[in-house]
């Protein structure tokens, strides 16, 4: 049974590994911040939990901290890289090979929100 969970934290490992590197590679290989961020977000998050799942085989960490960092990381990643990518779409940071820009559209179909008056009290 031991060796069954040395063979399943190094295929962890190496599939981690793997899949942190194609992440690594879409950064550097992408055109534009948008495509960026979706290698960077979806990828390099497989490859974190493949590498967190390696460090539950093989290291003495233990399973409920490992699962509890897991979690953390499932829920806060893809967050923080809506938050990134919707900052950067807010400054105006252009879209290489774009056909459709949904997020623009949207914008200008709305009329910004008017203010409410000031009535001053009696």
């Amino acid at each position: 049974m031991e060796i069954v969970l040395k063979i399943a934290g190094i295929a962890a490992l190496i599939s981690g590994t793997g899949f942190s590197i194609l992440g690594m590679l879409g950064l550097l290989r992408l055109p534009d911040s948008y495509t960026r961020l979706h290698a960077t977000g979806k990828i390099s998050v497989f490859g974190c939990v493949f590498l967190m799942i390696s460090a539950i085989k093989s290291t003495p960490l233990t399973l409920g901290k490992g699962l509890v960092l897991i979690f953390l990381l499932l829920l806060c990643a893809p967050a923080s890289a809506h938050a990134i990518a919707s900052a950067a779409h807010r400054s105006g940071v252009p879209m290489q090979k774009s056909t459709v820009d949904d997020l623009i559209q949207r914008s200008r179909a709305k009329s910004p929100p008017k203010q409410p008056e000031y009535i001053p009290p009696d």
